[in-house]
C-alpha cells in the first residue's frame, strides 16, 4: 500500500513528471478528489433515487476531471469534452423546472442531504478557483473549468430540489434585518 516515494513532498503526474505536492496542479486535482468524496457522503444521506443516480454519474465524471487536471496537456489521458458540460446544463434545466425562481439569497442548509449538497457546491467552487489558478500557470483543458463551474451550479440546484422534495423550506438571508 505504501511506496515511500512521496515522503519528500513530491508526486508523479500522468506521464511520470514529478511535481511538488503543493503545486497548483496537485491542489486542483486534490480539490476534485475531495469533492468526489464529499459527494459520496451526500449520497449516503440522499434517499431520492433520481438525485442519487445523477450524483453517481457525476462521481464517475469527476475521475475524468481529476485525470485531466493531473495530466499535462501534451500527455495522453482521459479528457473532459464539451458534451460533459452540455449534460450538466441539461440537468440544471431539468431540475430548475421544478423550482420557484430565486428572488433573494438563501442560506445553505435544509435537510441533511440538501445541506451536504450545499457543502459539495462550496468545494466545487474551490476546485474551480484552483483549476483557474493552474490555468494561469500552465495550459489546461478549458472544458475542465467549464465543467466544474457548471457542476457547482448543478449542485446548488440539486440542494434546493433535495430540500424541496424532502418537504423543507428555504431560509432567506436577512442581511442583518432581524438583529435586535
Amino acid at each position: 500500500m505504501y511506496t515511500r516515494k512521496g515522503d519528500k513532498g513530491e508526486t508523479s503526474l500522468v506521464g511520470s513528471a514529478k511535481v511538488s505536492k503543493a503545486s497548483a496542479r496537485v491542489e486542483a486535482y486534490g480539490d476534485v478528489d475531495e469533492l468526489n468524496s464529499f459527494i459520496g457522503i451526500a449520497r449516503a444521506r440522499i434517499e431520492d433515487k433520481e438525485i442519487d443516480a445523477v450524483l453517481r454519474k457525476i462521481q464517475n465524471d469527476l475521475f475524468t476531471v481529476g485525470a485531466d487536471l493531473a495530466s499535462p496537456i501534451d500527455v495522453r489521458a482521459p479528457r473532459i469534452e464539451k458534451r460533459y458540460v452540455d449534460e450538466l446544463e441539461q440537468l440544471i434545466d431539468k431540475f430548475l423546472a421544478e423550482l420557484e425562481p430565486l428572488k433573494e439569497f438563501i442560506l445553505p442548509g435544509g435537510d441533511e442531504a440538501g445541506a451536504l449538497l450545499h457543502g459539495a457546491r462550496a468545494i466545487a467552487r474551490r476546485a474551480e478557483r484552483h483549476a483557474v489558478k493552474l490555468a494561469q500557470e500552465e495550459e489546461v483543458n478549458d472544458q475542465v473549468i467549464a465543467y466544474i463551474n457548471r457542476l457547482s451550479d448543478l449542485l446548488f440546484v440539486l440542494a434546493r430540489v433535495a430540500n424541496r422534495r424532502a418537504g423543507g423550506s428555504e431560509e432567506l438571508v436577512d442581511f442583518g434585518k432581524d438583529r435586535t
